[in-house]
């Protein structure tokens, strides 16, 4: 399974202070199922723990996963600033999922060059930079 985050999700995080080992946690968690909610054409939103706070009062993450393959994390909020997705934001994530699975291993390496994508740390190996 290789994890990846895109840039804005990737400032998001760096912002809000949710760490690459607490996204591969989320990740273990989607695995191990049942899932907070699938969204629809691959994407899943997972509930993530603010720093010494439960998941209720933390943020929420919008996740294209493919079992045993990839999960990239597209977007997130906090709850606080907002309490779900809109029908037309969902709609524009949907449409975005739809490109992730669809790329191959040269593909998703062009984007880790370009900075359109970043690998997260999982299963305790190194990401070389």
């Amino acid at each position: 399974m290789r994890v990846f985050k895109t840039t804005w999700f990737s400032r998001f995080a760096h912002k809000e202070e949710i760490s690459d080992q607490k996204l591969a946690d989320t990740v273990r968690d989607i695995e191990k199922g049942p899932n907070d909610a699938d969204s629809g054409r691959g994407l899943v939103k997972k509930r993530v723990a603010r720093a010494g706070r439960g998941k209720r009062g933390g943020y929420r993450t919008i996740i294209v996963y493919r079992a045993g393959d990839r999960a990239i994390f597209l977007y997130g909020f906090s709850k606080s600033a907002k309490v779900n997705l809109s029908a037309l934001e969902l709609e524009a994530l949907q449409k975005v999922a739809q490109i992730y699975p669809g790329l191959t291993v040269p593909d998703i390496a062009k984007a880790l060059k370009e900075g359109e994508l970043e690998e997260v740390n999982y299963n305790g190996k190194e990401i070389p930079k």
